[in-house]
């Protein structure tokens, strides 16, 4: 992994696009360290976040676009956006665990699930703050300084509305030359989303000044109030 050397290294979720957040939680319990040397925090089975925040109308997005800090907080300064959490899409539950995901052999993404009242925000202007300020889709499994698989521009939809819709962006990004180089994002079908360890959870806000955040994520955050002044918010903490 291509971080700063100080980075560190909770177990599965996984989320249906419709229907209700189950309320249970089990007990964390520490596990082997990690590359950076601190050890893995095994999570409860359904986060804090959903039982408080997450109703039946809601709805899910989940995307990927290099390291989930940036994406995270990027979609957490979105009104309309209930909450945005980091985790892991695209491999096993087995596999769903910092250490190993930064291999890049496990087939998941780091990723981020949204989940966002439609009646505030749509899916549509998800993608475009996806396609335009979170993240260059041009890049191939990598973002930035951070290279391998684990970091692919990724939509994975949970309903044939959202991969059309997915599909659709694209196809105008591409006709309209948005970009220089062509669009690599793949649109894949949701099957799991594991949430990630703790200490990935609002690392932005709670690590501002860190340089990682400061050179990478930060002016993703400053774009998004540039560009998108009606959408943008500052998150309650």
């Amino acid at each position: 992994m291509k971080r700063a050397s100080s980075m560190v290294a909770l177990s599965l979720l996984a989320i249906p696009m419709l229907g209700g957040l189950l309320a249970a939680s089990a007990a964390t319990a520490a596990s082997a360290a990690s590359p950076g040397g601190r050890p893995m925090v095994r999570p409860p089975v359904v986060s804090a976040k959903d039982a408080q925040l997450a109703s039946a109308v809601d709805e899910v997005a989940v995307f990927a676009g290099g390291c989930f800090w940036g994406i995270e907080a990027v979609f957490e300064h979105l009104d309309g956006v209930k909450f945005a959490e980091s985790g892991y899409a695209g491999g096993d539950a087995a596999s769903a665990h910092y250490g190993q995901v930064s291999s890049g052999r496990t087939r998941h993404a780091e990723a981020v699930r949204v989940v966002y009242d439609p009646s505030r925000i749509t899916y549509e202007q998800l993608l475009s703050v996806f396609f335009s300020v979170a993240h260059d889709p041009t890049q191939l499994n990598r973002q930035g300084p951070d290279v391998g698989s684990q970091y692919r521009s990724a939509i994975f939809f949970g309903s044939e509305e959202q991969r059309a819709a997915a599909q659709a962006h694209v196809a105008q990004l591409t006709k309209g030359k948005a970009f220089k180089r062509a669009i690599v994002t793949e649109i894949v079908p949701l099957e799991q989303f594991h949430v990630a360890e703790k200490y990935h959870q609002d690392y932005m806000a709670r690590n501002p000044h860190a340089p990682y955040i400061v050179i990478h994520d930060a002016p993703k955050v400053a774009n998004l109030k540039r560009q998108f002044p009606a959408l943008y918010r500052e998150p309650a903490r």
